[in-house]
């Protein structure tokens, strides 16, 4: 399998489990929504932190899973993945995310028709503030991917993760939504939210929807493009 194939499975992957938990909760007569199973927040961030798991051990023999363009930079920041390589792996990332993120839409089509709630919709595909505000917005996600990256750089060997990383990267990534996530939902990967977005501004929702908050889309790009940056400056300060 090629380095950019293996990016955009692994990327699908991550999207179709990890959106697919949030339209699980939130859109009207699933079965965790309808039938009062919903544990909500908890719910969605063991959804997350195992779509982690399993995206990355597929794919980490073959491509490393970064799986994020923020993790992509930090790696190549601190001279453990070539820059060459990194425009690749963010372009097989985005398509991988919209993919996904197509996917949810198609498995979830009944209840996406008879979901009156348009911000619940637009949440099954990217994230959004609990409390807006710009600039606390943006620090936000710069200090949760910060944690993200910090992390990895330290568990990462070589160009990328192993299979044997993938349960210590997804109970970072749990760890991270439990303590940082609840103000942002915790985008920490730009592709993560841009391409979901960009499907939702695309795809005909099914029962209808609302505008795709493009106002608030730069957050969940620049903010982890900062923290990745920020936390492969400090690794390269410690190990140097």
């Amino acid at each position: 399998m090629s380095v950019f194939i293996a990016e955009v499975i692994g990327s699908a992957i991550l999207l179709l489990l990890g959106n697919g938990v949030v339209a699980n909760a939130i859109l009207k007569n699933t079965k965790a929504n309808d039938v009062k199973a919903n544990t909500g927040w908890m719910m969605i961030n063991w959804g997350w932190g195992i779509a982690v798991f399993v995206a990355v051990f597929v794919v980490a023999p073959y491509s490393g899973a970064h799986l994020n363009p923020a993790v992509t930079l930090g790696l190549a920041m601190t001279g453990k993945f070539a820059w060459s390589k990194v425009g690749m792996y963010i372009l097989a990332q985005l398509i991988g995310a919209m993919l996904g993120s197509f996917l949810v839409y198609l498995h979830y089509y009944d209840h996406y028709k008879v979901t009156k709630d348009y911000d619940a919709k637009l949440a099954t595909f990217c994230t959004a503030p609990a409390i807006r505000n710009y600039p606390m917005n943006l620090v936000q996600e710069i200090i949760g991917t910060f944690i993200l990256v910090f992390g990895v750089l330290y568990i990462v060997g070589g160009e990328g993760l192993g299979s044997v990383n993938a349960l210590p990267v997804a109970l970072l990534v749990f760890g991270i939504g439990m303590s940082l996530g609840g103000n942002t939902g915790y985008a920490i990967n730009p592709t993560r939210d841009f391409g979901p977005r960009l499907v939702h501004a695309l795809l005909p929702i099914a029962g209808g929807k609302r505008n795709s908050d493009w106002s608030y889309s730069w957050v969940p790009i620049l903010g982890p493009f900062v923290g990745a940056a920020l936390a492969a400056v400090l690794f390269n300060l410690l190990v140097t």
